[in-house]
């Protein structure tokens, strides 16, 4: 399995846009907290966090090949599990359908870091210290806010024995202890 420094290289090389570096960065954060809380490997479950969107930039017109290309990237240099968790995060363009903890925590860390990021670009302060479970629980469950963010996405978290509230707290929680290493690319 590749160093989390090649897997920064590789981010580097495959992704321009800092946002979209900032959301593969505060996903690792959320599947190293999950992995931590389910006894996993942290460094698989966070390297496939951060690598889970090495291809978005270049699959945005091709939607079927998302995850497909990661893979293709990725061979060999990430575990078959990751690699099937990072294909399976596109389960609704491709037929790789989420089985594992990791394949749904991973669709649920993304999509719960989507609704944090959206909350957080809508508040007055735009500092994630100022959001808290309660307001991401109320835009959760309001579906015209920042209705690209899919709640059944979400949602998958109930699949690994943990309820949205609770998700979102978490997702929050590990985002906000690396805030100082997204400053660049998301605040």
């Amino acid at each position: 399995m590749i160093s989390r420094q090649e897997a920064l290289n590789l981010i580097n090389k495959y992704i321009r846009k800092k946002e979209n570096i900032g959301i593969s960065l505060a996903v690792e954060a959320v599947l190293r907290t999950l992995a931590k809380r389910f006894g996993e490997d942290e460094d698989l479950w966070g390297l496939t966090g951060l690598l889970h969107n090495i291809d978005y930039e270049y699959t945005v017109e091709e939607q079927q090949k998302r995850g497909i290309l990661s893979a293709q990237i990725l061979d060999g240099l990430l575990p078959e599990e990751g690699i099937n968790a990072i294909k399976a995060n596109n389960y609704f363009n491709t037929d790789y359908l989420p089985e594992t903890s990791l394949d749904k925590a991973l669709i649920s860390a993304e999509a719960a870091t989507c609704l944090i990021v959206a909350t957080l670009k809508a508040s007055y302060t735009k500092n994630i210290d100022d959001i808290d479970v309660k307001l991401l629980f109320e835009n959760f469950k309001d579906t015209s806010f920042a209705p690209s963010c899919n709640r059944n996405r979400i949602k998958l978290c109930n699949d690994i024995e943990i309820v949205v509230e609770d998700f979102l707290g978490l997702g929050l929680n590990a985002i906000q202890k690396i805030q100082n290493s997204l400053k660049n690319e998301l605040f």
